[in-house]
């Protein structure tokens, strides 16, 4: 589990400084990305729902009791 939610964070921070540099570098309305993150993030802490954590739960299948 602690892997997962390293790789979550990992995909969650490089999403949030791709889109910053995009907006620096390129257009400013690419850090609407970053605040649809944002956005999503906090809805998650509310509803439960990731949908990164959906995609992982796809690829890195939990085999712990502790997961389930």
């Amino acid at each position: 589990m602690k892997n997962k939610i390293k790789v979550h964070d990992g995909i969650v921070g490089a999403i949030i400084l791709l889109s910053i540099i995009l907006a620096y570098t390129v257009d400013s309305r690419w850090a609407m990305l970053a605040g649809a993150v944002s956005v999503l993030m906090v809805i998650s802490a509310f509803t439960g729902f990731c949908p990164v954590y959906f995609v992982l739960n796809k690829f890195m299948p939990c085999s712990d009791e502790k997961c389930k």
